[in-house]
């Protein structure tokens, strides 16, 4: 699309968003022969819930456990509200866990130390999943494979961490410790880490962010530290490796990534695995394209992650602004779409965060807006996860209004993964219960295994303005019917079953009437 096209949509968008006439709108106009509801547009519209330095949750360590719960229900229903579908929660930050872990100890920034457990007890993650499904949000787990410890932190480390259970794989690199991706024990030890929670937890995915090989640190010269991985790499020549060194730093994140996708589905099938790398692939592709070069830096050969088909969903970083020289949105969209080969979901990383009043960038609202503008007119392109979920609660320039009532005004559902999901769900039994002025429906699941088994309950109802959507969580057994805008009740209401990967079951028809 071109630019002045689509400076033309967003100025119309804002002034319609200024009258206030998206609000509350149905997502599809009412007609009389409907017998098959329209369908629920399907987008991505996730938002990253940082932990790390108490970024988003909570809003500083140790304070008393019914304060950080508020907190965290406080941002899942600001994304309800939003009409976002999923949130990638981080648990962990820096070989540490934001839940109850046999294997890391707890999060200095959950409770002010690390390895402190919260008292009274709970667990943060199962309290996300169970809040985040009960509000129609997907939850996926945020891991850091490598980080053992974030810049900052100076309090004791626990004897149950890796610098000290694993301490001659734990290096130290600028400000950090890091697990030196080389070792096969830190690639074990990460896996196994991830596969608990896969297994323990009924998380929707497993996302894994940017941080392979670290970013460059400089020493106070100006001098690029060198990775401190003398062992690991001597070890692998005489074992007779014949890689140059960055191909075999290279090699070692490929294991790891090929190893998380194999294994995730293996415990579940159903769980995606997601992962943001740095949004340059190299600088040169496309063409136009400077900056730092993840390929060579990072060790992270992302585009052949997307093109082997590693993951289910990538969402490359593109923090960058529509008109920017040297990164341009557009373009690094353009080109990722080009390189998935495989299908896969494509959503990238928005920088929602420079949408601020402070610092050297600021966006102003509308330059996020019309970045999903151009992700939804990119062919191969299914939504957009933002970074972060401050910025969406921040709200400034009336982001989060006009988010609200403008691109993301109607319900939206998680795209599919048709290939997570090899037999569709049956349709649900379906009930109607009448009183004056009130109607519900008792839904139960039709026979299923764990893969077929209902994720979501998609109840769609025609009322006198239009159809309108829930997504409810499946584990919900009555379900009331509410009443529309005009205070009237729906004459037509389809329910269909929608299982772990996003498939919808055939529908169920049921006629309200006006009752």
């Amino acid at each position: 699309m071109r630019r002045t096209q689509l400076a033309v949509m967003v100025a119309a968008l804002m002034a319609a968003l200024s009258q206030g006439r998206a609000q509350g709108a149905p997502y599809a106009p009412a007609l009389a022969s409907d017998r098959d509801a329209p369908p629920v547009p399907r987008e991505f519209r996730g938002a990253w819930i940082a932990t790390v330095d108490n970024i988003d949750w909570p809003s500083k360590p140790g304070l008393p456990v019914e304060t950080q719960k508020a907190e965290l229900v406080a941002l899942l229903d600001h994304a309800a509200r939003m009409h976002l579908n999923a949130v990638i929660f981080q648990v962990r930050t820096a070989a540490d866990a934001m839940y109850k872990s046999p294997y890391e100890p707890w999060s200095v920034y959950l409770t002010g130390q690390n390895g402190r457990a919260p008292v009274p007890a709970w667990d943060p993650l199962s309290f996300a999943v169970a809040e985040a499904h009960r509000r129609g949000l997907e939850l996926h787990a945020w891991f850091n494979p490598y980080r053992a410890r974030y810049r900052g932190d100076r309090g004791t480390l626990s004897r149950q961490h890796v610098s000290r259970t694993m301490a001659s794989v734990v290096k130290r690199y600028g400000p950090y410790l890091w697990m030196d991706p080389g070792e096969p024990s830190v690639r074990a030890h990460t896996t196994k880490v991830i596969l608990d929670v896969v297994r323990r937890y009924d998380i929707d995915g497993v996302h894994i962010d940017d941080y392979f090989y670290p970013y460059p640190e400089r020493d106070r010269r100006g001098r690029e530290i060198p990775f401190p991985d003398n062992a690991s790499w001597s070890r692998y020549q005489r074992g007779g490796g014949r890689l140059d060194r960055d191909a075999w730093r290279r090699q070692n994140v490929d294991i790891l990534v090929q190893a998380l996708y194999r294994e995730i589905k293996v415990a579940k099938p159903w769980v995606k695995f997601g992962v943001s790398p740095f949004g340059i692939w190299r600088p040169g592709y496309p063409e136009s394209v400077r900056g730092l070069d993840a390929w060579d830096a990072l060790y992270a050969d992302s585009r052949r992650w997307l093109q082997e088909g590693w993951l289910d969903y990538f969402a490359p970083q593109l923090y960058w602004a529509v008109g920017a020289a040297q990164q341009s949105y557009p373009e690094l969209l353009e080109w990722w779409a080009s390189e998935n080969r495989r299908g896969r979901h494509l959503w990238p990383g928005n920088g929602t965060y420079k949408v601020t009043n402070q610092g050297a960038v600021r966006w102003p609202a509308t330059e996020l807006i019309e970045q999903i503008v151009l992700t939804r007119d990119q062919p191969g392109a299914g939504g957009n996860v933002h970074y972060n979920m401050s910025a969406l609660v921040r709200g400034t320039d009336k982001l989060t209004d006009r988010l609200a009532l403008g691109p993301y005004s109607g319900a939206a559902m998680v795209p599919a993964s048709p290939w997570l999901s090899p037999v569709s769900p049956q349709a649900p039994d379906v009930s109607l219960s009448r009183a004056p002025g009130r109607l519900s429906m008792t839904i139960t699941a039709a026979d299923h295994t764990a893969a077929t088994a209902p994720r979501w309950w998609l109840v769609r109802a025609r009322y006198g303005d239009g159809w309108r959507a829930r997504l409810l969580d499946a584990s919900m057994k009555v379900v009331p019917v509410p009443a529309g805008a005009a205070g009237d009740l729906p004459d037509f209401v389809v329910v269909n079953a929608v299982d772990r990967a996003g498939v919808e079951s055939p529908a169920v028809r049921v006629i309200a009437g006006s009752g």
